[in-house]
């Protein structure tokens, strides 16, 4: 029996801190995306279906996008995304012990965080 794996809602921008105010005026001012108030001081924002959120990465030189990846199973799906090739790399950002899901890069290094929808 296969896991089933499917795309989350929520897209994570991870800037560095030279051009993170610049970036979030981007979405704001010149696209228009609506805000997502309810997480300050999280700052995010409407993109369609999904959620685009603007973090703060001091200790970065240039933007990464993230992605998140739905499962009912993390530790199945984790394991069949390692066998066919993701790397995993949890330690990037500590998700806490009781967390079911974690973190694997696909063959281009992107990030992409696999989680049980309720796990947040």
């Amino acid at each position: 029996m296969s896991v089933k794996i499917e795309g989350g809602v929520n897209i994570a921008m991870k800037v560095p801190s030279h051009q993170y105010q610049a970036v979030i005026a981007f979405y704001r001012d010149v696209v228009g995306l609506e805000p997502i108030a309810e997480k300050a001081p999280a700052v995010g924002f409407k993109l369609g279906p999904n959620q685009l959120w603007i973090d703060e990465a001091e200790t970065m030189t240039q933007a990464e996008v993230w992605l998140e990846l739905f499962t009912p199973d993390h530790a199945s799906a984790l394991k069949r995304l390692e066998d066919g090739g993701a790397v995993r790399c949890d330690p990037i950002e500590p998700l806490g012990e009781s967390f079911r899901g974690g973190w694997i890069m696909n063959p281009a290094n992107i990030v992409h965080m696999v989680r049980e929808p309720d796990a947040w």
